[in-house]
């Protein structure tokens, strides 16, 4: 049954998608997981109300909200940060591409009369969603762990594939490519869009931006990021890019102004109903028909596909030097087929690269392991604390691996500007510490300071089993991930109560935040920096030391009540 009035189809698809995801969050599935559901529900492929036929047009619309996904991730990653994952990037991103195609290549040949068909179903299905990966990374806060470091430089890499990718499809067709640009053309054409969208987000976005903010014109504030954006996006694609990796470079270019936060309040709400209606578009790829059809084979493409990408994502993973729990979340994470084959396999069904039972079958597997993804993961979740438990990591980080005595030394998480700091405090006066950070940077650069630094998530309960966080005199949290720093200060407390908790806080919110999860004290940054700033202040205009210590120690008594509004 087609609706046929938008209003009508808009209840319909939200009362779906809202019953949907608050009965798979309450059952621990995760909201993504019902969005595909229900898009299944309300797609013209299923028995129910029909909101479109149009499907592809509908995720051709919501691909925007990947769009301003990747901004936001561009927004939160420093360029410095982006340069250390190059390895990841150009070396496992390369090498997974690489040998997950071939492999799945000779597999689709048993299959596939044409060895070009093949390889370029090989390679397409290879890909994984950047989309789902990324919205569930930012979901569960694991952006800044091993494995969600790891996993976004995979899908970056995947990204830049998208170009060799879309130049097969023609090529695969016997039809070459009608009047073909020269070589040197291609190449001035993508050096001249990505010129452009540096030149943007370097000098002329934030020169605008300002006097917008001068002006405290917030609506012209919000529509011009959009607009850069979306601008920096069509660049991209028209350079033959990802438009995904024009937005990142834009957010990116963004990252290090004073607008940042801004920026990404007025664009979280965009992002966020946009990637709900692209799950939700998703959903409604998905044939029934068409997997009723052919039930066992499909069922053996998707397993089969799986498999071997978990197998050769764990391997290659573990060649690169990451551990095994790492290793197998992001072989669990990155397992799927993404939305970019829907795109690929349209043109090459186009082109008559593949017929139309092929398009069909493969559109599927790419729908179902999406769909499977969320429960993917809980299992590799599962799979990666067993295997970390039977690796012994609770030894990891004993006196013979770190030289600091694993009774009484101080844990800092974090090693930025503030940790630094502390770090340097608690060495001159000669006190043991060891130091944790997700950044591989400032891991780098404890290195180089001889100080017990190590990469690790410290909201991680492992990482806290292995650093033996019940023989610590004290544990600092200078981290200013609100999400990370308040799941540290949960498991801490729930496991090791006896060991007192200072942390730092972004606000007098986030403070009050931490102090309800279990933090024994948590100082506001902005806060404490204005009472410093004023304690200096009285004493240079004649105030006893003594009378400005009293006073600030009142002031915190009172949970900063006199000084805030």
């Amino acid at each position: 049954m087609e609706l046929n009035s938008f209003v009508l189809s808009a209840i319909v698809l939200l009362t779906a998608a809202s019953l949907a995801v608050t009965l798979f969050k309450h059952l621990g599935l995760g909201s993504i997981l019902g969005l595909l559901v229900a898009g299944i529900a309300v797609g013209p492929h299923s028995p129910g109300p029909i909101v479109t036929p149009h499907v592809d047009d509908v995720r051709d619309f919501t691909e925007l909200g990947v769009v301003l996904l990747l901004f936001v991730i561009g927004l939160e990653m420093q360029p410095k940060r982006l340069w250390a994952l190059r390895r990841e990037v150009f070396g496992l991103g390369t090498v997974q591409i690489l040998l997950c195609g071939g492999a799945i290549a000779g597999y689709i040949a048993l299959y596939q009369s044409t060895w070009q068909a093949a390889l370029l179903i090989g390679l397409t299905l290879a890909l994984s969603s950047t989309a789902l990966v990324m919205q569930m990374l930012h979901e569960r806060g694991d952006l800044a762990t091993r494995h969600g470091t790891a996993a976004f430089a995979v899908l970056l890499m995947q990204d830049l594939a998208v170009v060799p990718l879309l130049a097969l499809v023609p090529l695969f067709a016997d039809r070459g490519i009608e009047n073909p640009a020269p070589w040197w053309e291609q190449w001035l054409i993508v050096g001249g869009m990505i010129g452009m969208v540096l030149m943007m987000g370097r000098y002329v976005l934030p020169f605008v931006l300002e006097r917008l903010l001068r002006q405290n014109n917030r609506d012209a504030f919000a529509l011009v990021v959009l607009l850069s954006v979306f601008l920096a996006a069509g660049a991209m694609h028209h350079a033959g890019l990802s438009m995904a990796l024009g937005a990142f470079l834009m957010g990116m270019l963004l990252s290090s102004t004073r607008f940042s936060f801004q920026i990404q309040a007025h664009i979280e709400p965009f992002k966020g109903l946009l990637m709900s209606l692209f799950f939700v578009a998703v959903g409604m790829s998905i044939d029934l028909p068409a997997i009723a059809a052919e039930p066992l084979l499909l069922t053996q493409h998707v397993l089969v596909i799986l498999s071997i990408k978990l197998i050769v994502l764990f391997l290659i993973a573990l060649i690169f030097g990451l551990s095994r729990g790492t290793a197998t979340r992001l072989a669990f994470m990155l397992a799927q087929s993404g939305e970019f084959g829907f795109v690929l396999f349209g043109s090459a069904k186009l082109m008559d690269v593949i017929d139309s039972d092929t398009f069909a079958l493969a559109v599927s597997v790419i729908s179902v392991s999406m769909l499977v993804t969320p429960l993917l993961v809980r299992l590799g979740d599962a799979l990666a604390k067993h295997a970390e438990h039977r690796s012994g990591i609770t030894k990891y980080f004993d006196q013979a691996a770190t030289g600091i005595p694993v009774k009484g030394r101080v844990v800092l998480a974090g090693y930025g500007r503030v940790g630094h700091t502390i770090a340097t405090l608690l060495e001159v006066n000669q006190i043991p510490f060891i130091a944790f950070d997700t950044n591989p940077i400032y891991v780098e650069r404890g290195e180089r300071d001889g100080r017990a630094v190590y990469y690790g998530d410290i909201g991680n309960p492992e990482l806290l089993h292995a650093a033996q966080i019940g023989s610590a005199a004290l544990v600092i949290l200078t981290i200013d991930h609100g999400l990370t720093a308040l799941q540290a200060v949960s498991h801490i407390r729930v496991a090791y109560p006896h060991v007192p908790v200072i942390a730092r806080a972004r606000d007098l919110e986030a403070c009050g935040n931490l102090l309800r999860a279990g933090a024994t004290r948590a100082y506001p940054e902005a806060i404490e920096s204005s009472l410093r700033l004023g304690a200096e202040a009285l004493e240079m205009l004649g105030v006893s030391t003594s009378e400005v210590d009293q006073l600030l120690s009142g002031v915190r008594s009172q949970g900063y009540a006199p000084v805030v509004e």
